[in-house]
């Protein structure tokens, strides 16, 4: 039996960078479940004329104003909407280039074009489509959700052996790791194994591959690497539906301990990896005062 464990993070690992958080999550499902997952995933998908586009729940999730600009916008049909969008949109373009504000130009033509797939859908449809993705996940009793949730307020570069994209990565695979040796003991059959499948960043592969080795020959922190073959398999988020889940799944978990928004969190949360009823496959790095669901679980 081999396990794959899908991984993808929310927030940045820079201090102090422009989120409080970095979450690294892990969602592991055996590959006989795997076509399963990938036809529920593109059902949900189709359903929002998203087939052939990534799920990326930051983007989604965002307010689009020009929406609210659009006279009658939610009784327009998605043709419609996307050509009224459009066109609001290139408007926009225009006067910032007129204006000559390079920057402000720049950087909104990359928020229209990441949320361009999505300009057809309501704000409200589109958080009823992250919210039916992340109750199939919920519903998925095979699938285990690892992750290390970092509060880069309370991490001390200076005593830290590792960095906080670092740390992760080794709290994530140990937790994978030692799951697999679980799930081998409770088999007839002990040839159970693992392999990670990272969303792929040429900055993040390189030093995720030399950790793996270093973890294969050392072991990490807390366990040898006895389960997990390879070093990661790094695939285009955009081609492969279970990365942009863990996607959602590091996104549902950062907006929670950021914000309190605990909406989609509470919808995939039955798959954290548990042992005794505890939640053992999901950390939250901060102080020991915290009272946060998952720090309390």
């Amino acid at each position: 039996m081999v396990y794959f464990c899908y991984i993808d993070e929310s927030g940045v690992p820079q201090i102090p960078g422009n989120t409080s958080h970095y979450v690294l999550a892990g969602l592991s499902i055996p590959i006989s479940r795997w076509k399963f997952c990938d036809r529920q995933i593109n059902n949900v998908k189709q359903k929002y004329n998203l087939l052939n586009h990534e799920i990326h729940t930051a983007w989604i999730a965002r307010r689009y104003i020009e929406q609210s600009k659009i006279a009658n916008f939610d009784t327009l049909n998605y043709a419609d909407r996307r050509r009224e969008v459009e066109k609001y949109r290139n408007r926009e373009l225009l006067k910032l280039q007129k204006a000559g504000n390079k920057s402000h130009y720049r950087q909104t033509k990359k928020n229209y074009k990441k949320t361009d797939p999505y300009i057809h859908l309501s704000e409200v449809e589109r958080l009823n489509l992250l919210q039916e993705l992340a109750d199939i996940v919920g519903k998925w009793s095979f699938a285990r959700l690892f992750a290390e949730c970092i509060d880069k307020i309370h991490f001390d570069p200076s005593r830290a052996v590792l960095t906080v994209d670092e740390q992760s990565f080794e709290q994530v695979v140990s937790r994978f790791e030692q799951y697999l040796q679980i799930v081998s003991k409770s088999r007839s059959n002990r040839n159970v194994y693992g392999a990670l499948i990272h969303d792929n960043n040429e900055t993040v592969s390189k030093k995720h591959t030399e950790l793996m080795k270093s973890f294969h020959r050392h072991g990490t922190f807390w366990t040898r690497i006895d389960k997990i073959i390879e070093t990661p398999l790094f695939v285009n988020s955009e081609l492969t539906g279970l990365v942009q889940i863990a996607d959602l799944c590091s996104y549902a978990i950062r907006r929670y301990l950021e914000n309190k928004e605990d909406d989609l969190l509470m919808r995939i949360l039955s798959r954290a990896d548990r042992k005794n009823s505890k939640i053992v496959g999901i950390r939250h790095f901060s102080d020991t005062e915290c009272n946060c669901l998952l720090c309390s679980s």
